[in-house]
């Protein structure tokens, strides 16, 4: 497992951020994401979805939140950037 794994998001998307951020995980442990615990355990993926969604006045400049999720930490960022580093 490496140090660091990085992913760009794209926030216009339809795929939703909380799968994402679950496929980055299980890129960054060479795992299946089916083999990772659901992300609903680690933090509430409905608000980290409404927290970077499109806004009427458009995305959100800035910011960034980090959790613990499966072994690893997370930090998603306004810019579309998820980082998943070792725990």
């Amino acid at each position: 497992m490496g140090d660091c794994y990085s992913v760009q998001y794209d926030r216009l998307d339809d795929e939703p951020l909380s799968v994402a951020v679950a496929d980055a995980v299980a890129t960054f442990r060479n795992t299946s994401i089916t083999d990772l615990e659901p992300l609903h355990y680690s933090i509430n993926a409905d608000a980290l979805e409404r927290l970077f969604e499109p806004r009427a006045n458009g995305l959100r400049p800035g910011g960034s939140v980090t959790f613990e999720y499966s072994d690893c930490l997370v930090t998603v960022t306004a810019n579309g950037e998820i980082r998943v580093e070792s725990v």
